[in-house]
């Protein structure tokens, strides 16, 4: 295995410097235990850039040599610098993915190269050559943001059936889209059925609400149109939003028409996902009912033990061997809690545990 080849040649490198020069041995040198490359997809999300923060701290903790990238949703630019890695010789790859199902011929490079590969939080698509897979239990996102969704449709309208509902999915190139969409729906559809909510636009299914690359204008555009649209006679209750950044485009679109201004026309219950700080303040000014917390902290903890793992040839801790099948092999993953924030918990989820502080909020 190549990274234990380096490994030992990195060992007896430090060993024969010991022995010449025990009190000048290089620090950074000393702790090189491995070269991890992590590819992240934008620094337009705040999230991805606390993630690439995160893996690079803990990573760099660990004793790892670390090459961040950022491909700012260029599938090309990602291809190129997933490349670049394994040209410069890294040990592990860590991948979170534009578009999942892109990167095949890539992989097979990596493996070529012996280098073994990490997907981060979007799993990658149609390659035998993912090793492991880093997430949160997408499904139950879903299902949270359903959920808050009609925990705030009740506080919010106690007296009003059906609650008028519009839908929106994620990028339909993002495969974690789909689990959050069918989390939602596990809930929302016996709901449907009982006429307790309606569709007034009949808009429904990831091939009609999907969101490509999580794009907030766009939501806007299309929250819009539907309001334009179905709305002219009657009110609407509440918007499933998988993403915040797709949630501030939702909640500009509603309030361009008197959403939220007064008595007459309520603000409807927006969710929302990654507790972005613009969400967490439009949550305390009651234009977002919503969000959904996934600690990247934790996320990036695991992740470095798979890599640790994988570097000195043990077995990387799993819990899930039967979800993410990705077209040619079940991927065996780690699943994380998310966590759902509301105004009524957002104090003691994001800032008593130090995600935030309380001057970044505020």
């Amino acid at each position: 295995m190549r990274s234990v080849t380096r490994l030992l040649a990195t060992s007896a490198l430090a060993a024969a410097a010991l022995s010449v020069a025990p009190l000048h041995v290089p620090e950074a040198f000393a702790q090189d235990k491995g070269y991890v490359g992590i590819a992240m997809p934008t620094k337009s999300s705040a999230r991805w850039i606390a993630d690439g923060d995160n893996m690079v701290k803990k990573l760099q903790e660990a004793g790892y040599e670390t090459d961040l990238q950022y491909a700012e949703d260029d599938i090309p630019n990602q291809l190129a610098q997933i490349e670049n890695m394994i040209t410069k010789g890294v040990d592990v790859l860590v991948i979170a993915a534009i578009d999942g199902t892109t990167l095949t011929s890539a992989l097979a490079n990596a493996a070529a190269a012996d280098i073994e590969v990490v997907a981060y939080d979007r799993l990658i698509r149609d390659s035998g050559d993912v090793d492991y897979y880093a997430t949160f239990d997408n499904f139950k996102v879903g299902v949270q943001q359903a959920e808050t969704l009609v925990a705030g449709l009740k506080e919010r309208f106690p007296d009003v059936r059906p609650w008028n509902v519009e839908l929106f999915g994620g990028s339909p190139d993002d495969n974690n889209a789909y689990f959050f969409y069918d989390g939602a729906m596990s809930v929302l559809q016996p709901l449907i059925d009982a006429g307790d909510i309606a569709i007034p636009s009949g808009q429904r299914g990831m091939d009609t609400v999907g969101t490509l690359r999580w794009d907030g204008a766009v939501a806007q555009s299309r929250m819009d149109n539907l309001l334009s649209a179905n709305y002219t006679d009657k009110s609407v209750h509440g918007v499933l939003s998988p993403y915040d950044g797709l949630s501030i485009g939702i909640i500009s679109s509603l309030s361009g028409i008197g959403y939220g201004m007064g008595d007459d026309m309520p603000m409807p219950i927006v969710t929302g996902q990654d507790a972005e700080i613009p969400s967490i303040k439009a949550i305390l000014r009651g234009d977002q009912y919503s969000t959904i917390f996934k600690d990247t902290r934790a996320l990036a903890e695991v992740t470095v033990g798979m890599v640790n793992a994988l570097i000195e040839g043990g077995e990387p801790e799993i819990n899930d061997t039967k979800t993410y099948d990705n077209g040619v092999k079940v991927v065996p993953s780690y699943l994380l809690e998310p966590v759902p924030v509301t105004e009524a918990n957002w104090e003691k989820v994001l800032i008593d545990s130090g995600y935030y502080t309380a001057d970044q909020v505020n």
